[in-house]
């Protein structure tokens, strides 16, 4: 009652919400997870950089779906490493944040940076960390948010390429630390490979954040849309085992700009 009594009289002032969280989680809640060894069977503990980063979009799209164009629309810029093409551009995987200096860092730095919140991704090895850039620049969009542009999925014969790294488990860990997930999908080419249906059965149990962009959706006639989007959500009601009528954690934008279309 005494110690209860003095905190309401001299209570603590935190100057940000994520200083009252790091905490409550040092104090509270990491000893729990020591005790019960949480971190050698299901993640790794929380470091000051997971929570004073800024809310993270992840973009996940077969290729050539506009998700680099979509980020260059977004910022309204070119960004360091960007490429777009009509063939298979991005390679790697993109963090575009916030900087004073335009310019690029590499996986392998940016992984010993504990002022990033990337460092667990060493435990995907270098053939990952050799694919992965961090993009800075100053732009005002980036002083609130931060996007994470993904390799291309492939598609075809092409499936059959070795990555060198689990490409929907390192999705999986992407998507379990983002505040949004967008999912670009090309309305002239609705075929999900077999890829692309695995990364979507890894993001299942994060629909909340999931989105669902349909590009190039200002090329067609409302008539043809309507079917276009029936067959997406046909489609992906197969991918996530639920009937073609239930979708709802579906939330399906169609893209009507012209400059997206690459």
């Amino acid at each position: 009652m005494i110690a209860d009594d003095r905190r309401k009289k001299d209570p603590e002032v935190f100057q940000t919400v994520s200083e009252e969280l790091k905490k409550l989680y040092k104090t509270e809640l990491l000893p729990l997870e020591e005790y019960y060894r949480f971190h050698e069977f299901h993640s790794p503990a929380l470091e000051d950089a997971d929570f004073d980063n800024k809310p993270m979009v992840l973009l996940v799209g077969q290729y050539s779906t506009g998700k680099t164009t979509f980020i260059r629309y977004l910022l309204e810029q070119d960004f360091p490493g960007m490429r777009i093409g009509p063939e298979p551009t991005t390679d790697s995987f993109i963090a575009v944040i916030q900087g004073d200096v335009e310019g690029i860092i590499p996986g392998n730095a940016l992984v010993v940076d504990p002022k990033k919140p990337f460092r667990k991704l060493n435990a995907f090895g270098n053939a990952f960390l050799n694919r992965f850039v961090c993009a800075q620049l100053p732009n005002a969009v980036l002083e609130s948010i931060s996007v994470i542009d993904t390799r291309g999925i492939l598609s075809g014969e092409k499936q059959g390429i070795s990555r060198g790294y689990d490409f929907a488990a390192l999705l999986k860990w992407f998507a379990e630390r983002m505040d949004r997930i967008i999912l670009l999908f090309d309305a002239h080419k609705l075929d999900i490979s077999d890829e692309f249906s695995e990364v979507i059965k890894a993001l299942k149990n994060h629909e909340d954040k999931m989105r669902v962009v349909l590009n190039k959706a200002g090329q067609m006639e409302t008539q043809q849309l309507t079917r276009v989007y029936g067959a997406l959500m046909w489609s992906l009601g197969k991918i996530v085992n639920t009937p073609e009528e239930d979708t709802s954690w579906v939330h399906c934008t169609a893209s009507l700009r012209p400059d997206l279309t690459r």
